[in-house]
């Protein structure tokens, strides 16, 4: 069945194309006036536009059995999305961030695959439910376009230390909580940079309402829907499954301590107050792996040795190995991979994911001492040999990724979140909304 959940997440995510089919605009030679609800910068953001966004995500909101907000709320939340996505888009315009056609029409042959569907198929159930397949790609590029500006503005300036990876781990295991895992909603009231007092005061009072208003039953998805300014809102607030370290810093001690639905008091921090509510949490399990040894001969085709002359050398060697040759001596005379030659083809233990697809898909169907038919991968022509295999617990070394990996995250939220409303505070944004 088709993950409306996956299509729910592209639809929301904020760009302001039109998703809906030709079927839902005005008819060939109808002229109709259409109003800015929006400027910015040099752009704008047309009725039409939103109007569309709109349909679309109160439809997916409806389908998702989530809380469907006032008109007016929605209208802000959503055209807030379209800004920001709308700054962004300019921004990877004037610095010459492009997605080609090949790039793209990867990504949606992944989203189609991870829908178990083929391009095809996956095409005709966008248009069954109505949205239109050339909007909905150029939707795609410019999420690619913005994940781009991101990772420029973003993830490229953010590092992680062992010394930052030692630390939390150290500070998991005195906690005792190693591997936990927290499921967090949440709200924020945002604040601009160098606000005034009176602007500071007036946010602190719109979250403690908010709060006052929570704690006294009201429900915390709807009401981050209507009010969150959090990148999240209209998902309800929900930040998914996190570990610790994933979590802004600012949020650790609170949800360490919390109980599950419990709401946590005003949390400031530069982008504003945040309200959290801790849906659930679970421990971690052990976390053990098959580990493989095995060696293999690589032949890489050249200028010399096309690909037919490369698997055709292997099947020579193949035969000589069933004749009784020893694998590591002709490994040492005959693998292009010098690295593992020296060592007779040796590759050593390795996990899964650790090799390239195609070869670990080839290792796993053999049995321990089976050589493989020479396959191909990226790399070149192989034949492989499987020595032994073996259970390790590989919890210790997956905590430590799954800690770089969190801490990085965290790091990339933050600097997210303050970076977009840097770029909102500084762009000549104009909303007409209320003029509507």
């Amino acid at each position: 069945m088709f993950r409306r959940s996956l299509l729910l997440s592209l639809l929301l995510a904020g760009c302001s194309t039109a998703l809906y089919a030709a079927a839902d605009r005005p008819a060939a030679g109808r002229e109709t006036l259409d109003s800015i609800v929006a400027v910015v910068n040099t752009d704008v953001i047309t009725r039409t536009e939103l109007n569309n966004r709109l349909r679309t995500i109160r439809q997916q909101l409806q389908q998702q059995g989530a809380p469907v907000p006032p008109q007016a709320v929605l209208e802000k939340q959503v055209l807030d999305r379209m800004i920001l996505s709308n700054l962004q888009l300019q921004l990877a315009e004037r610095a010459g961030v492009r997605v080609d056609d090949e790039t793209l029409n990867r990504t949606i042959a992944r989203i189609a695959e991870e829908n178990r569907m083929t391009v095809g198929e996956f095409r005709t159930v966008l248009e069954q439910d109505g949205y239109d397949f050339a909007n909905f790609r150029e939707d795609i590029r410019k999420e690619i376009l913005i994940s781009r500006v991101q990772q420029r503005q973003i993830a490229e300036r953010v590092s992680v230390s062992e010394q930052e990876i030692d630390n939390f781990l150290t500070t998991q295991k005195a906690q005792g909580n190693a591997g936990e895992e927290y499921h967090l909603a949440h709200i924020l009231v945002s604040v601009p940079d160098a606000a005034s007092p009176e602007r500071l005061r007036a946010a602190r009072e719109r979250a403690e309402d908010i709060l006052k208003k929570l704690r006294a039953g009201a429900d915390f998805q709807e009401t981050a829907i209507a009010v969150s300014d959090g990148q999240q809102a209209l998902e309800g607030g929900d930040l998914g499954w996190r570990k610790l370290a994933e979590l802004p810093t600012l949020f650790v001690d609170a949800a360490s301590a919390m109980d599950v639905g419990a709401i946590s008091d005003l949390i400031r921090s530069p982008s504003g107050y945040h309200i959290i509510k801790l849906l659930d949490k679970r421990s971690g399990q052990p976390h053990i792996v098959t580990q493989t040894h095995a060696r293999h001969i690589l032949i890489r085709p050249d200028e010399l040795t096309t690909e037919q002359a490369a698997e055709q050398q292997l099947r020579d060697l193949r035969a000589r190995l069933d004749q009784g040759a020893d694998f590591a001596e002709l490994a040492r005379t005959q693998s292009d991979d010098t690295a593992s030659a020296a060592n007779g083809g040796d590759l050593g233990w390795a996990n899964p994911g650790e090799m390239a697809p195609a070869f670990e898909n080839a290792m796993r169907a053999l049995g321990e001492g089976e050589i493989s038919q020479p396959f191909k991968t990226h790399f070149g022509w192989h034949l492989v040999q499987v020595l032994e295999r073996r259970e390790r617990d590989n919890t210790a070394e997956l905590l430590r990724d799954q800690a770089r990996d969190a801490i990085r995250q965290r790091k990339m939220d933050e600097e997210l979140q303050a970076w977009l409303t840097r770029l909102r505070d500084e762009a000549h944004v104009e909303s007409r909304l209320i003029t509507e």
